[in-house]
């Protein structure tokens, strides 16, 4: 009795297990790849980045070599180490490059009052994309190209969710 209830399970779930199993491989190639440093996967949490990505979670892939050449622009979203946590990796979206002149809302939960900076050299400006709910350069300042890690391209999990990660700038 238990295993052909068993096979009718898998019968009704094959577009599940075969999903479950192209991402297993796809992980397990990515993972043979990560030891080259090419590439990463993520796994990110918690409302900054909203609607972009999930609050419970979102399985992310993301390449380490464009931020080496020069190649990230307003849009891009990219993995920095924290500059007030720096053992914590964040995912925020650029705003600004080196030269742009920001104005930003200060603390938007609480007054309209704005501030203007001009992001120095070697450094960029990055926010979530809930601007209610993410610690970023407007509290921490313009970031340092040393402490980009990565840049995101593809959303790996959840599965409804699979593909290209769009570049948007709703600023």
């Amino acid at each position: 009795m238990g295993v052909s209830r068993l096979r009718e399970f898998i019968a009704n779930n094959k577009v599940l297990f075969d999903k479950a199993f192209f991402v297993v491989q796809f992980l397990c190639f990515l993972h043979l790849k990560n030891n080259t440093h090419i590439s990463t996967v993520v796994l990110t949490s918690g409302p900054s980045m909203l609607p972009t990505l999930n609050i419970t979670a979102d399985l992310l892939l993301a390449e380490r070599l464009s931020h080496r050449f020069g190649k990230v622009e307003p849009g891009d979203i990219v993995l920095v180490r924290s500059p007030v946590a720096p053992r914590k990796v964040v995912t925020k979206r650029v705003i600004g490059m080196e030269g742009h002149s920001m104005t930003y809302v200060v603390d938007p939960n609480s007054s309209d009052r704005c501030e203007t900076i001009v992001v120095p050299k070697g450094h960029l400006w990055v926010q979530g994309d809930n601007i209610y709910a993410s610690t970023d350069s407007r509290r921490f300042g313009p970031v340092p190209y040393g402490l980009l890690e990565g840049k995101v391209f593809w959303r790996i999990w959840p599965p409804k969710d699979f593909g290209p990660l769009e570049k948007e700038l709703d600023k």
